[in-house]
């Protein structure tokens, strides 16, 4: 619409313009070269007008001419890189599908048809990968790594080969080198703390979880878990060290990051004696308690309280069953010490307390080996000890901690799971029916259980071995 109105007004120009010159005709006089020229006005515009034209024609053909080879270099350009983006392309799509032979095919035309190396080096080093060659691939990973606009992508495909050969050391070196040129990358400062923790740099490893949670990468609530396992593990290796102060100082943090973490109670609790407070050492079980109660929680107590009898022992017991009194760990931990302080009544009222609304066969297998031990040691009741034997085989196995990762099971708790080198990956839950299988019949066979081999046998019939969930 202004377009128009723009010409409109130039056509009203023009012909004012045009009228103007028609009722003032003028007179021109020119001399040149010995002539002499007499005309008007208009003639001498028009006259004007043509010459330009004329001129702009001549100019206009000349620059064609003057620009033709440059024009059709421009349009075989644009042809070799059309073909060239579409062989990357196939190239591409044939890495995605898994041909590697179409894919080298297409990343030699892509490399012959394009003048841009980084493309054409990432596409021949994937089809080199796809093919197995991973020599030629690392020699395009290395030449993108010396060019400061792919120097990322070829440290990255460096540091995933090295990965993949197992070589920590040099995919640390390069992890490291590419969380500097990208530092809020997540999958890069994934990989950087994976190989941290796998080689015990754990100093670094905490700056790094402190990093990722400040990109918010991380959950806050995640970072203080990892950072706790962290500090856990720093604080075995400065007792190792000697640093006993620092060690207590590390466990205290990594139990106050998260409240509820056993293995950082425990360790805290452990060192706490060991420095001579042991009430500080009690107060943090009762603490966790309240929150986490855990078998290995039990153990501790039994270990503050060393070189007292078992009767008191068993009341430091229900003192500490007392911050959680109707937890089933808080029953059985009663039910443990009574029976070794020999406290039958006790006993009994905790385990049936533990038991209540429970059917037989979903017993716990602690219940069961309980019940077994209060029969046979308060009424000598070896026939009613085997059947509770019986139902400990065939129980759900006692919880114990697992690799959710590998499915490994351990007797205590670790950063790193020593199979697969996973971190925080072990859980306390109930292992595999298997291997409860296995623990069940050495505690038949053992000699205080008082069964012979016959009954063993009838157990090991009535097992419904159930497949590892985990696995």
């Amino acid at each position: 619409m202004i377009r128009a109105i723009w010409f409109l007004i130039l056509i009203a120009l023009v012909s004012l313009a045009a009228v103007l010159v028609t009722d003032n005709p003028g007179a021109v006089s020119m001399y040149w070269l010995g002539y002499k020229v007499d005309t008007s006005v208009g003639v001498l515009l028009s006259g004007v007008l043509f010459v330009s034209i004329c001129l702009t024609i001549v100019f206009r053909i000349w620059f064609f001419i003057r620009n033709t080879p440059k024009r059709l270099g421009k349009v075989h350009l644009d042809w070799r890189r059309k073909r060239g983006y579409k062989a990357l392309t196939q190239g591409m799509v044939a890495v995605a599908a898994g041909d590697a032979q179409e894919a080298r095919r297409q990343a030699r035309k892509a490399e012959n048809f394009l003048a841009d190396p980084p493309l054409t080096m990432l596409l021949s080093a994937q089809a080199a990968q796809l093919s197995g060659d991973e020599k030629a691939a690392s020699k395009f990973f290395e030449k993108m790594s010396e060019r400061k606009d792919t120097k990322y992508l070829g440290i990255h495909g460096m540091l995933n080969q090295a990965i993949q050969d197992g070589d920590k050391g040099v995919a640390l070196e390069l992890a490291e080198q590419a969380n500097d040129l990208h530092p809020k990358t997540d999958k890069v400062s994934k990989a950087l703390f994976e190989l941290q923790v796998q080689s015990g740099s754990w100093e670094e490893a905490e700056e790094t979880i402190r990093k990722a949670v400040k990109d918010k990468h991380l959950n806050i609530d995640v970072g203080r878990r990892r950072r706790a396992a962290i500090l856990y593990q720093r604080s075995v290796e400065a007792e190792g060290n000697g640093r006993l102060n620092d060690a207590l100082a590390l466990a205290k943090k990594a139990n106050n990051l998260t409240p509820g973490f056993v293995p950082a109670a425990v360790r805290t609790a452990r060192l706490l004696q060991g420095a001579g407070k042991r009430r500080k050492a009690v107060s943090i079980i009762e603490e966790i308690w309240v929150k986490n109660p855990h078998p290995q929680l039990i153990d501790v107590i039994g270990e503050l309280s060393s070189g007292v009898g078992a009767q008191e022992k068993m009341r430091t017991v229900e003192t500490l069953a007392g911050y959680n009194r109707d937890h089933l760990e808080s029953h059985l931990a009663i039910a443990k010490f009574a029976l070794a302080a020999e406290m039958w009544h006790e006993a009994r009222e905790h385990l049936v307390a533990a038991s209540s609304g429970l059917q037989d066969e979903a017993l716990p297998a602690r219940i069961c080996h309980y019940m077994a031990e209060l029969e046979e040691g308060e009424n000598r009741d070896l026939e009613t000890s085997r059947e509770w034997l019986k139902k400990a085989a065939i129980a759900e196995p006692d919880s114990a901690w697992n690799c959710n990762h590998c499915g490994q099971i351990v007797a205590d708790w670790d950063p790193l799971c020593k199979h697969c080198e996973t971190f925080d990956a072990l859980e306390w839950r109930t292992p595999p029916g298997v291997t409860r299988m296995v623990q069940v019949n050495k505690d038949i066979k053992s000699p205080s259980s008082n069964v012979n081999d016959k009954t063993l046998d009838d157990s090991a019939r009535t097992i419904d071995i159930k497949p590892d969930a985990s696995a």
